[in-house]
């Protein structure tokens, strides 16, 4: 992704860069944002494949590595299908990702399956299909010797905690001491106990850990990588076989939201962990990744329709219609995700002139739907369109069905720089298409059980 300078500013509160003006002028111009549609997302495609090459770049000089998209991160197939056709693998945390994945085109040799409570269905599947499996505790590497084939393809792994500690938000951070992930490195017995297992399966190749993303700094992700390095060291020279081949580090490069400037980059996190193992890129071990928010979360955005305007306190309130349905972390813990806000009149151009503080209200039907409190922007009016950037990952993607509000349309775009180009890249002809389509009532009603409607009322006789 081309980098960008701008000051640093806290509480997501940094002017937006003009990167998407031209997209929201188009999208308003198209009819994808307004009356009949009030709330929309945005994905850059060239941005995608910008992002995805970076991540390739900075790992250029690395022997074999398999880069995979955390699915959770944007679970939508035309987003996955994209990832692919860049060269990406795909981490799955769930059947329904795993099904995903494979709609998405996704070789099952190139699909890894996370998750700390997987069903014996589930991994039947994934051995039957090849896919790789990082067990999350002891217990289910003994379901997988009950139900593995000698002839699977799949690679197996432990997932260990290296208990290296928490970043700034604590819900984001894996690697406390009391993380329900992964087997505890430094409990007692458990370094013992892992060594064992290799001991005894010689199936099990590789050593799996994730330390945590957003809030947590390059030295703690590094640390707990070296850590995960360290055991597969003592593990293959304890055997006296190198039975640990491969490592996946997981994702964890955090992103920052309080302006346009992509920081840290890959490169900064290839030379945090160069300097934490400094044998891990020596080619001994194959290397897997799990990115997905650095990814994808600056190469998206969400447009939304100001329906009204009002005054309660003195407290300006912009009512719109992306709310905790579509930014359920920023209004559940808005000191955590703050996100920048843009201002634009009812043709999609840039609003100008005084700012003014105001909130930024979403539709829910509870007093904390709020994505941003007191944000100076240019006074908003009803028929505005207001834009929360950084939001291609975790936003959009996965609603919340609160109050049954519609899941809303999804659109990728391209940009291509025109004439006039103000150094954006986004001032010329934008084209859009269909991601996912915004949810229908009859949707709605069908998913709520309408099938069923008199289910809980029939009688007998």
């Amino acid at each position: 992704m081309t980098q960008t300078t701008s000051a640093h500013h806290q509480g997501g509160t940094a002017p937006p860069a003009a990167r998407f003006d031209a997209v929201v002028r188009a999208a308003v111009g198209q009819g994808l944002l307004g009356e009949g549609g009030p709330v929309a997302g945005f994905i850059d495609t060239e941005g995608v494949r910008a992002s995805v090459g970076a991540l390739h770049d900075a790992f250029a000089a690395t022997p074999e590595v398999l880069h995979t998209f955390a699915a959770k991160a944007c679970s939508l197939v035309p987003v996955l299908r994209l990832l692919a056709d860049c060269g990406m693998g795909c981490e799955v945390a769930s059947p329904g990702e795993l099904r995903l994945a494979m709609e998405a085109g996704f070789a099952a040799s190139r699909v890894v399956l996370d998750s700390p409570a997987k069903t014996r269905e589930e991994i039947r599947l994934a051995l039957a299909l090849g896919v790789a499996v990082n067990a999350d505790s002891l217990d289910e590497l003994r379901r997988i010797d009950a139900l593995r084939n000698p002839g699977t393809a799949s690679v197996l792994g432990l997932r260990v905690n290296p208990q290296v500690g928490g970043g700034s938000i604590g819900p984001m951070s894996t690697a406390t001491d009391t993380s329900k992930f992964g087997v505890a490195l430094r409990d007692p017995g458990a370094r013992e106990a892992i060594v064992e297992a290799f001991r005894e399966r010689p199936w099990l190749t590789r050593l799996h850990t994730h330390v945590g993303s957003q809030g947590c700094p390059l030295e703690l992700i590094a640390d707990g990588v070296a850590r995960t390095y360290e055991l597969a060291e003592e593990i293959n020279a304890t055997l006296g076989v190198r039975r640990v081949t491969s490592l996946d580090i997981g994702g964890g490069l955090p992103v920052n939201f309080a302006d346009e400037t992509v920081r840290p980059g890959y490169a900064d996190y290839v030379a945090a962990l160069t300097a934490a193992a400094p044998g891990l890129f020596s080619g001994r071990y194959s290397l897997v990744t799990e990115f997905g928010r650095s990814l994808l979360a600056k190469n998206g955005f969400i447009g939304a329709r100001v329906e009204y305007t009002k005054v309660a306190g003195g407290r300006r309130i912009a009512l719109t219609h992306a709310g905790a349905q579509t930014a359920t972390r920023t209004v559940l813990m808005p000191d955590a995700w703050p996100l920048r806000i843009g201002a634009f009149g009812p043709d999609g151009t840039p609003k100008t002139g005084p700012s003014l503080a105001q909130d930024i209200a979403g539709p829910c039907c509870f007093a904390g739907d709020v994505v941003a409190y007191g944000r100076e922007l240019p006074e908003l009016a009803e028929d505005d369109v207001v834009v929360l950037y950084d939001t291609g990952a975790y936003y959009f993607s996965t609603p919340w069905a609160y109050n049954s509000l519609p899941r809303p349309a999804v659109y990728g775009f391209r940009a291509v720089a025109g004439p006039e180009d103000d150094g954006s890249g986004h001032d010329g002809p934008v084209t859009f298409t269909t991601v996912r389509d915004a949810q229908s009532l009859d949707d709605i009603a069908a998913e709520s059980g309408l099938a069923h409607a008199d289910a809980l009322i029939q009688r007998d006789g």
